[in-house]
């Protein structure tokens, strides 16, 4: 899961761990060396300094480590010079000798899958999520896990519609020879 994580979230989660440890370390070998009896007298605050530690600690993880939408959507942050929303898949089209254009489903897994997963088909080298050529899953898996997640991966079910879950889940299990 921390691989999944940005830079400036890896950041936030650094300095708010390193403060708790900072503080820790001062009241446990610090403080004590010039006032052997601390914290009595003083316990209450002590011990609210501590839920507090503990406190944005926990606010941390939950606030910077969490998903943001566009992260939600299988993407790489947006630069400048890129939108955060998702490229909208084209027209559905065949894959015929004449015509030679791509399926839907292919367009619909290098837009939104292949920063994460690998699949020869499709010319896509990620490495967070499974090899999905090693993996050979079969259509229902893939359109339960693309729908709802599972393990560092999030769900798509409110970033796709039912339709183009089900285009690429048949793409990658027909890609991948399930």
């Amino acid at each position: 899961m921390l691989l999944a994580l940005s830079s400036n979230q890896k950041l936030g989660l650094a300095l708010a761990a390193a403060a708790f440890v900072v503080f820790a370390l001062v009241c446990a070998m610090l403080i004590p060396r010039y006032r052997p009896n601390f914290p009595a007298g003083h316990l209450g605050w002590f011990i609210a300094a501590c839920g507090f530690f503990t406190a944005v600690m926990l606010l941390t993880i939950f606030f910077v480590a969490r998903e943001s939408e566009h992260e939600a959507g299988g993407e790489t942050p947006a630069t400048e010079t890129e939108t955060a929303e998702p490229a909208p898949p084209p027209a559905p089209t065949e894959t015929g000798a004449a015509g030679g254009s791509e399926p839907v489903g292919k367009v619909i897994f290098t837009t939104n899958c292949g920063i994460c997963h690998t699949l020869a088909d499709a010319g896509t080298t990620g490495t967070v999520g499974p090899n999905l050529d090693d993996l050979k899953p079969a259509q229902d898996v893939v359109a339960e896990q693309v729908t709802n997640g599972g393990g560092a991966m999030p769900p798509f079910g409110g970033t796709l519609t039912e339709e183009e879950i089900t285009e690429v889940a048949a793409y990658v299990s027909a890609a991948a020879g399930s």
